[in-house]
């Protein structure tokens, strides 16, 4: 017979492999200039500088940050009905 609290300790480790992964991609910086665009974004997805022609805006930053939240709950809604509800035992946040 399987021994459940094993599964939940390697759970618990591949929680913990997710969030390091989560810090290190937060560290990382990805920027994008075509024309008179520049975007640059860190590689947890928040998006650092947005500019047009040289002009930016912390409001223009701030909605596309709000949007990119918003699409990352509803994937994380959706692949939560799609594990069962697992993703919170791994410590999953929407």
């Amino acid at each position: 017979m399987a021994n459940p609290l094993k599964a939940l300790g390697n759970l618990n480790e591949l929680r913990k492999q997710a969030k390091k992964m989560q810090q290190d991609l937060a560290g990382e910086e990805i920027r994008i200039e075509e024309g008179d665009v520049v975007v640059v974004i860190s590689g947890d997805q928040k998006i650092k500088q947005f500019s047009v022609q040289g002009i930016s805006s912390q409001d223009a930053v701030d909605v596309l940050n709000k949007a990119i939240k918003k699409s990352q709950e509803l994937a994380a809604k959706k692949l939560q009905s799609m594990t069962g509800g697992l993703g919170g035992m791994m410590g999953g946040k929407s």
